[in-house]
C-alpha cells in the first residue's frame, strides 16, 4: 500500500467545505487510501495546479473542466472525468419573468434588462444567455446583460448571484432572470421570489454540472479513488452524513457528453480562451 497520499483539489465555496472534506478524507483513510485535500479561493488557481502537480485530483465545475480538458489537449495531454454526483445530471437553467408583465416568447425580450449570476457561472450566466442567442437573441446587442457578481472566481457555485438576480426581477429592476431551476424551487419557498409573483419563460436543453477530473494516466491510486467513490452506499450512516452535506444519493461514472451546451456557449464569448493559452503557454 502506498504511503503517498492522494491529493484532492476543492474550492472554498463555502464554510461547509472543510467539514465536507474533513469527513471524506476519515472515510477514505479508514478504507485504506492516503488521502489529503487542498482548498483554493478559485477555480482558475486549482485548474492550474493540477497542472503543476499540486493535486492529483480535481472537483472541478464544468467551467473548470473545459478550461482543464483543453489545456490538456493543448499540451497533447489526457483530461478525463472519472466521476460526478447524480445530482450533477441532467439539470436544466431557466429564464424567469414576473407574472403579468406582458413577456409571452423570448423574443418579447428583446430591448429588456435581463439579470444573471456571476460572469462566470455555467447555469447561471454562460448556458442561459448561450441558449437566448441560439434563440435569436445576442445578449448585449439585442437586450442589456445585468450581471450579478458575487465572490469571482468560484463559477456560481454559492447561490448570491442567482438570489441577488432574482430579487431584481422581483423588484421590478429588471425584466427577467436567469437561474438553474432547483434555485428557482428554492427561491419559491424561501420568498425571494413571492407566491405567483414570476413565471418560466424559457428553460434550457439538460446539462450535467460537476466532476472529478484527471489529467494524465490513472494512476493506480486515483482508479482507487475512483472505485471507492462508486461503491460508497447512501445506506451507510457515516456515507449519508457526508452525501447530505454534499448532495447527492450516489457517486455516477464521470461523463462529458453533457457540457455541450457550455462548450457552445464558451466557444460563443470566447469566455475561457485566454486563460486556456496562458495556462497551456507557461507548461510547455
Amino acid at each position: 500500500m502506498t504511503t503517498k497520499p492522494l491529493v484532492l483539489g476543492a474550492v472554498a465555496y463555502d464554510a461547509k467545505v472543510v467539514t465536507i472534506w474533513d469527513g471524506f478524507q476519515r472515510w477514505f483513510q479508514a478504507h485504506g487510501l492516503p488521502f489529503d485535500y487542498v482548498l483554493f479561493s478559485n477555480y482558475e488557481r486549482q485548474v492550474e495546479s493540477q497542472f503543476d502537480g499540486t493535486i492529483d485530483v480535481a472537483w472541478n465545475s464544468p467551467l473548470a473542466w473545459l478550461q482543464a480538458s483543453r489545456i490538456a489537449a493543448a499540451l497533447g495531454r489526457n483530461a478525463e472525468a472519472i466521476a460526478m454526483r447524480d445530482s450533477d445530471c441532467n439539470l436544466t437553467s431557466i429564464v424567469l419573468v414576473r407574472a403579468g408583465a406582458g413577456i409571452a416568447r423570448v423574443s418579447d425580450l428583446k430591448g429588456k434588462r435581463v439579470a444573471t449570476g456571476a460572469p462566470d457561472s455555467p447555469q447561471a450566466t454562460l448556458i442561459p444567455l448561450g441558449h437566448l442567442a441560439d434563440a435569436g437573441l445576442a445578449p448585449g446587442a439585442d437586450f442589456e446583460v445585468v450581471p450579478f457578481d458575487r465572490l469571482p472566481g468560484k463559477h456560481g457555485d454559492h447561490i448570491g448571484g442567482e438570489r441577488d438576480a432574482a430579487r431584481a426581477l422581483a423588484k421590478g429592476e429588471v425584466d427577467a432572470a436567469c437561474v438553474i431551476d432547483a434555485n428557482h424551487l428554492l427561491f419559491a419557498q424561501d420568498g425571494t421570489l413571492p407566491a405567483g409573483s414570476v413565471r418560466v419563460l424559457d428553460r434550457t436543453p439538460a446539462y450535467d454540472h460537476c466532476n472529478f477530473t484527471v489529467v494524465g494516466p490513472l494512476t493506480p491510486t486515483a482508479a482507487r479513488f475512483r472505485d471507492l467513490l462508486l461503491g460508497m452506499r447512501y445506506a451507510d450512516p457515516e456515507v449519508r452524513t457526508l452525501f447530505d452535506l454534499e448532495g447527492l444519493k450516489e457517486w455516477r461514472p464521470g461523463r462529458t457528453g453533457g457540457y455541450a451546451a457550455l462548450e457552445q456557449a464558451v466557444d460563443r464569448f470566447g469566455t475561457i480562451d485566454v486563460f486556456v493559452a496562458g495556462v497551456a503557454s507557461r507548461c510547455r
